[in-house]
């Protein structure tokens, strides 16, 4: 009887220990969350709100959250977003994935320890190969937006547009991107091309 718990322990240190464990279940956990607990959300460009709390093991040695946790919290937040509003669904069942292919993050102010904030995501709009989504850390202790991310999420396996078509059940004109992600995007484009030129990499679809 006393090997089922030391083998248990064992396999819960190895998991956390070998690979990234609080990650691995906080996504799934998010999700379904998303799924079953929470309500759809039929607006595809409404903003969604995702609570949290910096805890010490985001720390720095400054003592404010690590950049990293504000890549990690947005990833968490963007599932359950895009699992309430039945995107995630759609993908499953067009046999499609979305892929992380770029992101960018400005830091306007720290969070600090046990400081409570939101991850605000909202959908931006879609081309005919990606999802653009913004996601705002906004402290509440004082409503400030401390940290600003935008992504690139790619459709691997269907499009942008067949996904909200069969979402909808109806063809959706993409809304206009605001300038500054048109001005991003078109940074992105150019720094592909400037290293496929220098790999001699011919094929944009390898480039995501």
């Amino acid at each position: 009887m006393v090997e089922l718990p030391v083998a248990a322990l064992v396999l819960a240190l190895a998991f956390f220990a070998l690979l990234d464990g609080w990650y691995l279940v906080r996504v799934p956990c998010a999700v379904l969350r998303a799924r079953l607990l929470q309500p759809r959300v039929r607006d595809l460009l409404a903003e969604q709100r995702y609570g949290s709390r910096v805890l010490p093991s985001d720390l720095d040695l400054l003592l404010h959250m690590n950049n990293a946790r504000y890549l990690r919290e947005a990833d968490v937040a963007r599932a359950a977003h895009l699992a309430r509003c039945g995107v995630l669904e759609a993908l499953g069942q067009l046999g499609a994935r979305g892929v992380l292919a770029a992101s960018c993050a400005r830091y306007r102010r720290s969070l600090r320890l046990f400081e409570p904030f939101e991850v605000r995501t909202r959908l931006l709009g879609w081309d005919d190969r990606a999802f653009y989504l913004e996601a705002r850390f906004v402290s509440l202790r004082d409503g400030f937006v401390c940290a600003l991310l935008r992504s690139r999420q790619h459709v691997v396996g269907a499009s942008p547009d067949r996904v909200v078509q069969h979402l909808c059940k109806r063809r959706v004109e993409p809304p206009e991107l605001p300038e500054d992600l048109q001005h991003w995007i078109a940074y992105n484009e150019a720094s592909s091309q400037l290293l496929r030129a220098e790999s001699g990499l011919r094929d944009p679809t390898k480039d995501q």
